[in-house]
């Protein structure tokens, strides 16, 4: 399924400005999504990420986050929302699967635990759409990404923004922006486990 024409199809139809529950994992990930949705979409952006190892980590993610957001000028106003530093909810979703590889199971329950908390605050909230940053990372498959999205929608009700933000050179935007606002880029997607590897 190529993701990028099902992403344009439903910029295309939108008929009226919706609003849109972003996952977001970082700065950097975040820059070309905020760039390419901010003229279809009131934006706001939810930093649920426990999977980062240390609080230490986490908070200057965030700071980036919230710091290119104040800088990074858009039609319309884009907020950020986090909902704490609780990494032993993550340990606890990965039980066991501490020795899989990076980007097998562990990971995709990662992906699950992050999509559901965004869709339980977008539903509490009444937004029309979620989705997340996490497809345009090329070491991210966004197959699965989406097809855990397409599940929640089903579950929650609410719109999923189907994408594969890497498409249409997004990725390299990313590099480009986070240059340009001298973004810190970690080079690691967050847990002790893909540190490791």
């Amino acid at each position: 399924m190529n993701y990028q024409i099902v992403l344009e199809n439903t910029l295309k139809n939108l008929k009226e400005k919706k609003t849109l529950l972003l996952h977001a994992c970082c700065a950097p990930c975040s820059s070309y999504v905020i760039e390419y949705l901010s003229n279809y979409f009131d934006i706001t952006i939810l930093f649920y990420n426990p999977n980062i190892n240390n609080d230490i980590e986490y908070n200057k993610r965030l700071q980036e986050l919230e710091r290119f957001v104040k800088e990074f000028k858009t039609n319309n106003p884009v907020k950020v929302i986090s909902l704490g530093y609780n990494h032993d909810e993550y340990l606890q979703t990965v039980l066991g699967l501490e020795e899989e590889k990076e980007g097998g199971s562990r990971c995709l329950k990662c992906y699950r635990l992050r999509l559901e908390k965004t869709f339980e605050y977008a539903k509490q909230y009444n937004f029309d759409y979620v989705t997340t940053t996490l497809t345009i990372s090329p070491l991210k498959n966004s197959q699965v990404i989406n097809k855990i999205g397409s599940e929640l929608e089903n579950i929650y009700h609410i719109n999923y923004l189907y994408s594969d933000f890497k498409k249409k050179e997004g990725y390299k935007r990313s590099i480009v922006l986070s240059h340009e606002y001298n973004l810190y880029r970690q080079d690691y997607c967050g847990c002790e486990f893909s540190k490791r590897d």
